[in-house]
């Protein structure tokens, strides 16, 4: 099997950046799904107070109609850009109030020049950053309704479940505590459990030194821990070419699907069988030079909503055959316990922390490296149904 395709989504829920290489890090790809909009909601009591909703392709389809592109950096001083092309539907013109349908955004901005915000995404919250009306406004005149774009800078969210590699293999704290203790080449951590003991001068100082070293732990802890930008559960999605052909074959003669309405990250072709991705536990992907090749570790299922029905010409919900494919797939492919009304296609995946920093690129081959024989249960509170 082989990298066929990879996709970059600068900013959430927009048309994707068509990439042949991409850096991969621990939360996803490099500029993946850093910015999202969130929709003003004007109170109507007329108050003026607002808050703001976050804004998904799922509710909002109008958001199929910004395409994206990324200049990255070519140097140390350079912060690189994102351009978002707005394409009004054909049988619409531009907005009145919009000078130009192109929009440059800095593709890293400077977080301490900007006024955070807090967002909350599938009960997971972090703290992002409101870009400024110069942004806004553009946005909002595209819309036709006030909107705001926010860029999430260097925070991040937690991975709620047991979808991240690091919960679905917890091991008890103690244990973790007496690993890491007896870890080649930590000498010094060794001795702090005997330092306890011998300065038992007080309970109280005994107390203290245990507290700093758990608070230790945790830290080191914290530090690997699993996390995700503004994507929805995982930092990558992966779907396979051969499961793409069976959703086309489902459309009218001369249809194809759009393989860009899953939102994947890795496209993979050669896989013999259609949806035989639902088992692959881990997948060997590009080439770590010294580090040997990286793994992608495949631990849930991606359940599908109305998002596949959209038209992305028209920025509306599709209409004849094309806009029923949610309802195709449920017929057969309701196959998660966890979401056992919504069907499956593609899978969620998390980068082993070796593969930090590797390329991977178009053409580069994949191995399934671990391979189930049940099914996995997605778990996402507050997401399963």
């Amino acid at each position: 099997m082989k990298v066929s395709q990879l996709y970059v989504y600068p900013v959430k829920s927009l048309r994707p950046t068509t990439i042949t290489e991409g850096i991969l890090t621990t939360r996803g790809f490099q500029y993946d799904r850093r910015f999202m909009l969130l929709k003003v909601i004007r109170a109507e009591d007329g108050s003026g107070t607002t808050t703001l909703m976050n804004m998904h392709v799922s509710h909002s389809p109008e958001m199929t109609l910004f395409h994206t592109d990324i200049e990255y950096p070519q140097t140390e001083k350079d912060s690189g850009k994102l351009i978002i092309t707005y394409h009004p539907p054909p049988s619409e013109p531009a907005p009145k109030a919009l000078e130009t349908t192109r929009l440059q955004i800095p593709l890293q901005p400077n977080p301490k020049s900007l006024n955070p915000l807090k967002v909350v995404m599938h009960q997971s919250p972090t703290t992002a950053y409101n870009m400024g009306a110069e942004y806004n406004d553009w946005f909002s005149a595209c819309f036709g309704y006030s909107v705001v774009l926010a860029y999430l800078g260097p925070n991040s969210r937690e991975v709620l479940g047991t979808l991240a590699p690091a919960k679905q293999n917890k091991k008890p704290v103690l244990r973790t505590i007496r690993e890491s203790i007896t870890r080649p080449g930590r000498k010094w951590e060794r001795i702090l459990p005997i330092l306890i003991v011998a300065s038992g001068i007080n309970i109280f100082l005994q107390g203290a030194v245990l507290a700093l070293v758990l608070y230790y732990f945790y830290t080191q802890h914290a530090k690997n821990e699993d996390r995700i930008t503004f994507a929805d559960c995982a930092p990558y999605l992966v779907i396979s070419e051969t499961s793409v052909d069976n959703v086309s074959a489902r459309l009218p003669e001369g249809e194809e699907m759009d393989r860009t309405k899953f939102r994947p990250n890795i496209v993979i072709s050669g896989a013999g069988e259609a949806f035989e991705e639902d088992f692959w536990g881990a997948l060997t992907v590009g080439a770590g030079l010294d580090r040997g090749s990286p793994k992608l570790l495949l631990t849930g299922n991606c359940v599908r909503c109305q998002s596949l029905n959209i038209d992305y010409e028209t920025g509306k919900m599709g209409t004849g055959e094309s806009g029923a494919v949610l309802k195709k797939l449920m017929k057969d492919r309701r196959v998660d316990s966890g979401a056992k009304y919504s069907p499956v296609f593609g899978r969620y995946a998390f980068l082993e922390p070796k593969g930090e920093g590797i390329s991977l690129r178009v053409g580069d081959e994949v191995t399934v490296a671990e391979k189930g024989t049940r099914r996995s249960v997605f778990d996402w509170p507050g997401l399963t149904n």
